[in-house]
């Protein structure tokens, strides 16, 4: 059961790269690297039983929300969407066109399914710890779902919104970090170091988990077992690659924000062909 999953999950994942690259050549603009390392990690919430979310009736109050913190990585998030059956194809190929729903940042009042417009780093988890608090005033049962990426958490309203969370016991809030260590300036260690990075969020209260975020089984795993502990905000830190899938994109920080053309597009489209 568990392997037939995992494959299943495996070729939402490739069919969502195709896509993505797809969308990302119509655009001739477009924020590959992290949307490529991330993939993997909404494939599982969205496809892996995971998040409470009926596509047919996504505005329901019971359901669990998603905030897609690092929305520059909003590809990732509108092709999800796409294979959910809440954007169309010819929807999906608009992005960041003229005219087209589709920015570069998600806007939760003109795409369906986006809970937050997100862009301006370092809020995501602010707002999650405002639903999760609305969720136990209301004596509501959904949970909410935050990730962020890893140069994001540089921010300091981030770990504000951690202490938050800790001191409310927001224990139906998850934060998932996209470790790829890399941003747009290059290693996040060298930008503004993160290390120690596991034991920061403990300090701050957070019960923490690492996870391979391009495993199936090991996020499965950890995604299943939520909330980790009672009364405490649960993180999981997801080890990824930047650009995963895209040979020439991976572990590149030259690719945070850069437009897939020419000899680039050829490549990545026979390669996430290949891996289908």
């Amino acid at each position: 059961m568990q392997k037939n999953l995992d494959e299943e999950l495996k070729k939402i994942s490739a069919r969502a790269r195709q896509l993505m690259v797809e969308s990302l050549i119509c655009a001739g603009c477009g924020h590959p690297g992290g949307a490529f390392s991330s993939i993997d990690l909404m494939t599982v919430l969205y496809f892996g039983g995971i998040l409470n979310l009926d596509s047919h009736n996504w505005k329901d109050t019971d359901r669990d929300r998603f905030i897609l913190s690092k929305g520059h990585s909003s590809i990732a998030l509108y092709t999800i969407l796409h294979l959910k059956g809440l954007i169309d194809k010819q929807t999906l190929l608009s992005f960041r066109q003229n005219d087209s729903c589709l920015a570069g940042h998600p806007d939760m009042h003109k795409v369906p399914g986006v809970e937050m417009s997100t862009g301006s780093l370092g809020h995501g988890l602010s707002v999650g710890v405002g639903l999760s608090l609305a969720a136990r005033l209301d004596g509501e049962k959904y949970r909410t779902f935050v990730l962020m990426g890893d140069g994001e958490t540089q921010e300091g309203s981030v770990w504000e919104a951690a202490m938050s969370a800790s001191h409310y016991k927001l224990d139906n809030l998850t934060a998932i970090v996209d470790r790829n260590m890399l941003q747009i300036d290059g290693s996040t260690e060298d930008v503004m170091a993160l290390e120690p990075y596991t034991e920061k969020w403990r300090a701050f209260g957070w019960h923490v988990r690492e996870v391979n975020g391009h495993d199936f089984t090991d996020m499965l795993k950890a995604f299943k077992s939520l909330p980790f502990s009672k009364n405490k905000p649960s993180m999981i830190i997801a080890k990824t690659v930047k650009g995963k899938g895209i040979s020439f994109m991976e572990n590149r920080p030259e690719w945070h924000g850069k437009a897939v053309k020419g000899e680039f597009a050829d490549t990545a489209r026979r390669e996430t062909e290949k891996q289908l």
